[in-house]
């Protein structure tokens, strides 16, 4: 199988991993708010269910471990891809709908 087909396929497992993460985190996050918001609305003190709230900052700790380590796993793949001789990146219609630009968009911007 020609290798930019593989790589290409190892990328969309990534981005689908990378997407899983952030929205694990961001969850993670929104739970830890509602929790705080809960505890506010039912009127009771900072230490009722403290235990819970400390897991649930190691929880989110931990998922920003997991963020930081693909960070590194992209990185590391990319520099395996241009060992490989790899020098294509993927374009916006293979990524994942949430990390592709907008049609006609660009990252760059012109200047001058």
């Amino acid at each position: 199988m020609e290798k930019a087909f593989v790589a290409q396929r190892v990328a969309k497992k990534l981005f689908v991993t990378e997407a899983a993460v952030d929205g694990a985190l961001a969850e993670a996050s929104e739970l830890m708010s509602e929790m705080l918001r809960a505890r506010r609305d039912v009127n009771v003190s900072m230490v009722f269910a403290d235990e819970a709230a400390v897991k649930m900052v190691e929880a989110i700790r931990a998922l920003s471990e997991a963020r930081t380590a693909m960070v590194a796993v992209h990185n590391e793949l990319n520099e395996a891809k241009l060992r490989l001789g790899i020098r294509t990146k993927m374009d916006g219609e293979n990524k994942p709908p949430h990390l592709s630009l907008e049609r006609g968009a660009t990252a760059l911007r012109e200047v001058g």
